[in-house]
């Protein structure tokens, strides 16, 4: 088919485009007119003013001229004939952004906006971004009626890209209106040889031709038509350059999305790095805190105890009662360290333990009851103890008391009695400070910088790519504040009184002694066996060996004529030292769970 035909028969598809679109019209136009004239007055009234005004405007033709220019810059200029119908202005939309990979985008940039009218139309231009899209606003200072002519003009980049031999330019030149567009016409003036050209119509990625588009006999422009253009569609040219041409390139921006937020850069790696110099500093410093114990301890094991400890492994150091060791240990004055300080007040002889019967009250039952001893050599917590136990919740003081009746009312004064313990060890000389105000101290700041570190990875991975950042701060935090635990550094003379409980606990956690004639075989020799077993027993409770050193208690007395019964501790009817292990087992738990037991759970 020859050019000349292949013309006349793009004329016949027009004109009978032409033609049904305006038989299309008229009907629609007739339609209309009986639709409003059948429509009650009410009815009509409550239609918006601006979907009236909208469904009444098109526009009549909209024509662009663009002109690629060295730096890959694209000047446009449209000229666009609008029909008004009470509105100041108009919208159009352009694809500024297009989601090439999960973590890249190509941008189109629109530079240098301005419009103008030789008659009248409106000139205030206004823009907006909304994620891939950009919105123009043309609006003038009055309501507009009728036919007026804007011209709007831009610089476009990003627009153009090489090709391998070639420079493609692809734009979305014409569309986006709000309203129904007759006629579209779009000129590329190359200023140089074009290749080829082509043109696409509908919405973005459509595959559709459009209308019309040839070049000029010069081969320098590219002239594409489309005849009539539904809202949201657009006109797409696309022209072949040579290479070179203007030496544009596509413009590309990352993404900001989750992936993106928490990428690796020079930022976000530095701060990983300073986490791992911070994390190993931590180290560092837990070494100088709690590793010059392990050096003073196995100094001390090597050269054996020295002054201000005194005895052999047989004996717990010198003067350090129970509760003490437990809270030195470990650097926390547990419930249990309460426990055997109850147990050891009793072997001292400040109390007396009676166990209830249960056949007779039906349940397992102590009573501990007061005994007329000064306390003279009580320490500070031991006092407190003492007097929390045998204080009634009116106040007034009471010779005895269930250890079921602490159940629910003791918890409030055991903080007392711990909180005690704490200051006492810091009196002895283990601590510099309070184990647990530094254990808190440490920890609250770990919370803190945790926290801090959460809101600032949120707000850093809503605005930026340096969210791993702040995920470096959330796991310093959590270290800071896990590492809080083991802050609290025992001093050179605690570490030295540790030293001597090591051993200590190793005898006991054998629960044998070895056979010596200082205690002999008689009856006088096994109470006082029965004695110094008891004096034990309270640091087994801290220990946690309290059934074996138990049975190691049960079987002096056995051997004891007579005994029945310890001087600290007296059975029911019928109880023997026989069953002495597992009364004092159930005991030790007993007490645990009703002085820790607050009211109400």
């Amino acid at each position: 088919m020859s050019a000349l035909a292949a013309m006349f028969r793009t004329r016949s598809v027009v004109v009978t485009a032409s033609t049904t679109l305006l038989a299309t019209g008229l009907a629609t136009g007739l339609a209309t007119g009986l639709l409003t004239a059948l429509t009650p007055a009410s009815a009509a009234g409550a239609e918006p003013a601006w979907n009236q005004a909208a469904a009444a405007e098109r526009v009549l033709k909209d024509e662009a001229v663009l002109t690629p220019g060295q730096g890959g810059v694209t000047h446009v200029k449209e000229t666009i004939r609008y029909r008004f119908a009470g509105r100041q202005g108009f919208k159009r939309t352009y694809p500024t952004r297009s989601h090439e990979s999960l973590t890249e985008d190509r941008v189109y940039k629109i530079q240098n906006l301005r419009a103008s009218s030789p008659d009248g139309g409106p000139t205030r231009v206004d823009t907006s971004e909304d994620d891939t899209r950009t919105t123009v606003e043309v609006t003038g200072g009055a309501k507009l009626t009728g036919d007026r002519t804007v011209v709007l003009e831009y610089d476009l980049r990003g627009a153009i890209t090489p090709m391998g031999a070639a420079e493609e330019l692809r734009w979305p030149v014409i569309g986006g209106w709000k309203v129904p567009l007759d006629e579209a016409r779009a000129t590329v003036d190359g200023g140089t040889a074009i290749r080829n050209v082509n043109c696409f119509t509908g919405p973005i990625g459509s595959m559709i031709g459009c209308t019309q588009y040839y070049m000029n006999h010069t081969h320098t422009q590219g002239v594409f038509a489309q005849q009539g253009m539904l809202p949201g569609e657009y006109l797409v040219v696309v022209a072949g350059l040579p290479a070179r041409t203007t030496g544009g390139r596509a413009l590309y921006e990352r993404r900001h999305t989750v992936a993106t937020a928490f990428s690796v850069n020079a930022v976000t790696g530095s701060a990983l790095a300073g986490l791992l110099v911070l994390l190993c500093g931590g180290v560092a410093v837990l070494y100088l805190l709690r590793g010059r114990d392990a050096r003073v301890v196995g100094k001390k094991a090597a050269e054996g105890d020295h002054a201000p400890v005194a005895g052999t492994e047989f004996e717990p150091p010198d003067g350090v009662r129970p509760g003490q060791i437990g809270t030195l240990i470990d650097e926390q004055a547990d419930v249990i360290d309460v426990t055997a300080t109850i147990v050891d007040l009793a072997v001292r002889g400040y109390l007396l333990i009676e166990e209830e019967d249960r056949a007779r009250t039906g349940r397992l039952d102590w009573t501990l009851r007061r005994l007329d001893r000064p306390q003279v050599d009580l320490l500070p917590y031991e006092r407190i103890l003492l007097d929390a136990l045998l204080t009634a919740p009116d106040g007034s003081t009471r010779d005895a008391v269930k250890l079921s009746q602490l159940g629910g009312t003791f918890a409030t004064k055991l903080a007392q009695v711990r909180s005690a313990m704490y200051e006492d060890v810091v009196k002895q000389g283990w601590f510099a400070r309070r184990p647990d105000t530094v254990r808190s101290r440490w920890t609250i700041a770990g919370i803190v910088i945790t926290l801090l570190g959460i809101g600032g990875t949120v707000a850093l991975a809503l605005t930026t790519e340096w969210a791993l950042a702040g995920l470096a701060l959330i796991i310093a935090g959590a270290a800071l504040a896990y590492g809080g635990q083991y802050m609290p550094a025992k001093t050179a003379r605690g570490a030295t009184v540790l030293a001597h409980t090591i051993g200590f606990r190793a005898f006991l956690e054998r629960g044998t002694i070895p056979e010596s004639d200082v205690y002999g075989e008689g009856g006088i020799a096994s109470r006082q066996r029965i004695a110094l077993f008891s004096r034990f027993l309270p640091y087994a409770v801290v220990f946690g060996v309290v059934p074996k050193w138990a049975e190691t208690v049960k079987d002096a007395g056995e051997r004891a004529e007579g005994a029945d019964n310890l001087y600290w501790y007296e059975g029911p009817a019928e109880w023997d030292l026989s069953k002495f292990a597992e009364s004092m087992r159930v005991f030790t738990l007993a007490t645990s769970g009703s002085i820790s037991q607050s009211r109400g759970m």
